[in-house]
C-alpha cells in the first residue's frame, strides 16, 4: 500500500507539473500572437525592411536616424520624437539610410487582446486612434508627452522580454501587467491625438510627391495587367525617371510595391471570402495565373495560401 501511494503521488506531481508547465507555455504562447514588443530596436534587422502588413495596431516611435516611411501610398520624412499609429493592415515599409544609426521602438497589439478589459474599463474609445486617424503620424518633438509614451514602451518591452520565465502565476501576473502597461500607454496616445498633433507634411520635394503619385496610381490598379511603360505614361513621367525615383525615395522597386498590394488583398481575401476559390482569389488579386500566385504567396508568407487561410479560419472560431 506504501509504494502504491508513493506512485501515485508521485504520478499526481508529475501531471501537475506538466499542467503547469502547459497552461505556461499556452499563455507564452498567447501572448506572443497577440502582442510584440520591442524597444530601442538598431540598426537593419536580418531580413531587412520588407513592404508588409499585419492584422495588429502598431505604435511606431522613431528615436533618432534618418528615414524615409511609406505608409500605403503616403511618405513620411520622419524625425526624431515622431510616433506613428498604424492599422496594420495597411502595407507599410521603413526606408532608413544606412549612413545613420537607425533606432526606433515598436508595439504590435491585437484590439482583441485589450478588449475585455477597456470593456471593463468602459475606455473602448483609446481605439479610436487607430480606427479613425488613417494611419497618422504625431510630430512631437520629443516633448514630455512623447518621453510618457517611450517610457510606457520600455516598461512594455521589457516586461514582455522577461515574459518567458517560468511559474504559471508568475505568467499571469505578468500579462495583467502587460495589459495594464498598455492601457496607459493607449491612454497617452489618445490624450495626443486630441491636441491636434496629426501632422501631414507641408513641404515635400519633387521626387517624394512623384513617388507618392506612383503609389496611389499602383493602388488604385494593382488587380490590372500594369508595365513600368504604361506606368509612366499614366504618370506623364519617363520611364527612367519613374524606376529610379520610386527605388530612390521608397527603397524598393515599382514591381515589388506593385506585387507586395496584390499579395495584401489576396491575404484579405483569403480571410474575409472563404467561398472563393485560390484560382478566383488569384484573378481578383492581379496575378496572371494560380501558379505564379501560389509559388509567390509561399514564398513571401511561408505557408501556402491554402494553410494560411486554414490558420485564418481556425483563430477565427
Amino acid at each position: 500500500m506504501y509504494f502504491a501511494s508513493e506512485s501515485n503521488t508521485i504520478e499526481a506531481g508529475t501531471y501537475f507539473l506538466i499542467k503547469m508547465i502547459t497552461l505556461t507555455l499556452k499563455r507564452w504562447f498567447l501572448l506572443e500572437q497577440w502582442l510584440l514588443a520591442n524597444y530601442r530596436m538598431r540598426g537593419m534587422e536580418p531580413a531587412g525592411f520588407e513592404f508588409h502588413s499585419h492584422r495588429e495596431y502598431e505604435i511606431y516611435f522613431f528615436h533618432s536616424g534618418d528615414c524615409k516611411y511609406l505608409i500605403n501610398n503616403r511618405i513620411y520624412e520622419l524625425q526624431p520624437g515622431d510616433i506613428l499609429l498604424m492599422d496594420g493592415l495597411t502595407l507599410h515599409k521603413p526606408n532608413p539610410s544606412l549612413n545613420t544609426p537607425y533606432v526606433r521602438s515598436v508595439v504590435h497589439f491585437s484590439p482583441a487582446y485589450l478588449q475585455e478589459i477597456l470593456q471593463a474599463l468602459g475606455m473602448e474609445i483609446l481605439l479610436a486612434p487607430f480606427r479613425k486617424l488613417n494611419n497618422c503620424l504625431l510630430r512631437t518633438n520629443y516633448d514630455c508627452s512623447a518621453k510618457l509614451v517611450e517610457e510606457k514602451m520600455s516598461k512594455i518591452g521589457s516586461l514582455f522580454a522577461n515574459n518567458d520565465k517560468p511559474g504559471y502565476c508568475q505568467a499571469d501576473i505578468q500579462e495583467a501587467q502587460v495589459k495594464l502597461e498598455l492601457v496607459q500607454l493607449l491612454v497617452e496616445i489618445y490624450k495626443m491625438s486630441q491636441n491636434d498633433l496629426q501632422l501631414i507634411p507641408a513641404k515635400r520635394t519633387e521626387k517624394e510627391i512623384h513617388a507618392e503619385m506612383i503609389a496611389a496610381w499602383i493602388d488604385d490598379h494593382f488587380t490590372e495587367k500594369i508595365s513600368l511603360e504604361r506606368l509612366a505614361k499614366e504618370r506623364n513621367l519617363s520611364k527612367y525617371y519613374t524606376s529610379h525615383v520610386f527605388k530612390e525615395i521608397t527603397g524598393f522597386t515599382v514591381m515589388e510595391y506593385l506585387m507586395g498590394c496584390r499579395l495584401n488583398h489576396a491575404k484579405y481575401l483569403l480571410e474575409v471570402e472563404p467561398q472563393l476559390t485560390l484560382t478566383e482569389i488569384a484573378h481578383k488579386s492581379g496575378f496572371e495565373n494560380i501558379s505564379h500566385f501560389s509559388r509567390y504567396f509561399k514564398e513571401k508568407v511561408g505557408n501556402t495560401a491554402k494553410k494560411y487561410r486554414a490558420l485564418k479560419l481556425e483563430k477565427k472560431f
